[in-house]
């Protein structure tokens, strides 16, 4: 069974090696193609190479709501796999915890799109990252949110976390709910094989993961609408925005 796994995964592992080979040098394509802004060609990047690696893990994405063109989407969050469906569909920019950035992989990925690197445990620099993030609501890019703050099995959602929603309130841009689950074809769990938490290491997860056969990301968006202007208040009207949206995916 090890060598049939080794020789199923093989090809994956390489196509893997092609894709960020092939990344690197179309950034710069992209960067000077003179399309837009250096911001706009890295989301349009991050956009096609999420889409080459869902493409690679066999993952096919179902959407249902309107995919929202601007403001701040807020999602439960199960783990790395989440970015990338949402940035197949979704030209954005991400907030992510600082220690992805460290990731491999999808740490160089992060980087290189744009992300917004947050670190919640450290009070004084959350006045930065709110400017960060007003920045690009400003110029009417999506900012992709996960306010749980971590990833989960994908069970429930997990309280949000407030601070960052003062950057959307500043602004006055529009926030959209979204809830994100999945379906593994044939044996396997979705909340050990697919969810990226707990105890979880990063390349044996995704080794394990690029031998399954195909697996379906259901992503569902909610009605846009005004943020609320206390952020707290926020916080628990967007969790139960989200938990709707999440029960719907059950």
């Amino acid at each position: 069974m090890k060598i049939v796994a080794s020789l199923r995964v093989l090809p994956r592992l390489l196509l893997l090696g092609w894709i960020i080979a092939s990344g690197m040098v179309s950034l710069t394509w992209f960067l000077m193609s003179g399309r837009g802004s250096e911001a706009e060609a890295r989301i349009d990047w991050m956009q096609w190479m999420s889409r080459r690696f869902l493409s690679l893990l066999h993952c096919n994405v179902v959407v249902s709501g309107d995919i929202p063109r601007g403001g701040l989407i807020a999602s439960n969050h199960l783990g790395y796999v989440d970015i990338l469906v949402i940035g197949s569909v979704c030209p954005a920019v991400f907030v992510a915890k600082s220690d992805v950035r460290g990731w491999p992989i999808f740490g160089w990925l992060a980087s290189r799109a744009g992300t917004i690197f947050v670190s919640r445990s450290v009070p004084a620099q959350i006045a930065f990252q709110l400017s960060q993030m007003q920045q690009p609501l400003e110029d009417g890019h999506p900012v992709v949110l996960f306010p749980e703050g971590t990833s989960s099995g994908g069970a429930s959602v997990l309280p949000f976390r407030s601070s960052l929603f003062e950057s959307v309130i500043v602004v006055g841009s529009h926030i959209t709910p979204a809830a994100i689950g999945y379906d593994l074809e044939g044996d396997g769990s979705v909340e050990e094989e697919i969810a990226y938490w707990g105890n979880h290491v990063l390349l044996p997860h995704l080794i394990n993961l690029l031998l399954k056969k195909s697996f379906t990301a259901h992503l569902r968006f909610g009605s846009s609408r005004k943020p609320l202007p206390d952020r707290k208040e926020e916080a628990r009207l967007l969790h139960s925005e989200v938990s709707e949206l999440h029960y719907a995916l059950s």
